[in-house]
């Protein structure tokens, strides 16, 4: 599975082969019963790709590899594992973990190794609600190994850039299983872009790393308040840049006609913590920076968070991830 670097691949960026352009969104659903463990191509046939990143132990990035069909090894990223689960699991489970066919792992380098599916956003999804849930429980991670499942867009059409990465840390959650979930909420600006679910870890030194993971569902909850009638006319609220930021993020919106404007930050649970901007705007077009403080002067803590337009039209609402 071992494979030089790519060249212009950014770190921590998975440059991924796009499925055939104008497809929606579509449902998923895994419990991975049907699966023949056996079957070294398994996963691959099932639509799962994986591709690594190298870094220093400092941190520096060295070189990618891939998108490769996922393996069903048992040496490499990931398998079809079997026993491991409860009565909601069945027989037969995914598990997650580093490529140890990359024998950098013995120059002490770290391994990141991701497990994915993914698709190409159209506009048909946009105002559209998305869930990635999923069952899961610790399996031999260990040492400093780190593992998370994620839901990433990428922007093909600008050199594959990180537009969101939403994840859940699941570094040091149970043995026994439990239920996780993220949503995304898909954006006009993210038609054509790549879309991921999946899961990925670091490891380096061949220390343990794997998660078992179960009873996937990918699937639509619901809709965005979409902008309509007055306010669609009125406003327009661009996705903020760069996505995910770490400290500032620039905000573009445009009004049609002058007025009073509001533009705040919002936590998930709907608490405002900054004011970005309050007062008349003139027509045309607007954009704001926010250094990721709070009203109160303190830094954000890494998260999702919300940031929304009002205007006397209506409220426009998109979201945005700061990392730390």
């Amino acid at each position: 599975m071992r494979m030089r670097a790519i060249a212009g691949v950014a770190a921590a960026l998975l440059i991924s082969l796009l499925p055939a352009a104008g497809l929606a969104l579509a449902p998923y659903a895994q419990d991975f019963e049907a699966l023949v463990q056996s079957d070294t191509g398994a996963l691959a046939d099932d639509g799962w790709l994986v591709y690594g990143n190298v870094f220093t132990a400092g941190g520096t990035y060295l070189y990618g590899y891939g998108p490769f069909p996922a393996p069903n090894t048992g040496a490499a990223f990931c398998a079809v594992a079997a026993g491991e689960g409860g009565t909601e699991q069945g027989a037969q489970q995914l598990v997650v973990f580093s490529d140890y066919n990359n024998t950098d792992h013995a120059l002490g380098r770290l391994i990141e190794s991701n497990v994915f599916q993914e698709q190409v956003v159209a506009a048909g999804d946009v105002d559209l609600v998305w869930r990635f849930a999923f069952q899961a429980k610790r399996g031999n991670i260990a040492g400093a190994s780190t593992a998370l499942a994620f839901i990433k867009t990428l922007d093909p059409s600008n050199g594959y850039a990180l537009t969101n990465f939403l994840t859940v840390d699941m570094t040091a959650i149970p043995t026994s299983w439990g239920g996780y979930s993220l949503t995304i909420s898909i954006d006009p600006d993210l038609v054509g872009q790549i879309l991921q679910i999946g899961f990925a870890n670091n490891a380096t030194n061949y220390v343990g790393s794997g998660i078992f993971y179960d009873n996937i569902v990918w699937e639509v909850i619901g809709e965005v308040d979409a902008p309509a009638g007055p306010l669609a006319a009125a406003a327009r609220l661009g996705q903020n840049y760069p996505n995910p930021f770490n400290p500032t993020t620039q905000i573009e919106f445009s009004l049609a006609e002058p007025g009073p404007v509001a533009l705040a930050v919002f936590t998930v649970d709907g608490r405002q913590i900054a004011t970005l901007l309050q007062g008349e705007q003139a027509a045309g077009s607007h954009r704001v920076v926010w250094n990721g403080l709070t009203d109160a002067g303190l830094p954000a803590p890494s998260g999702h968070y919300r940031y929304t337009l009002t205007t006397d039209s209506g409220r426009l609402s998109r979201s945005m991830l700061l990392l730390k």
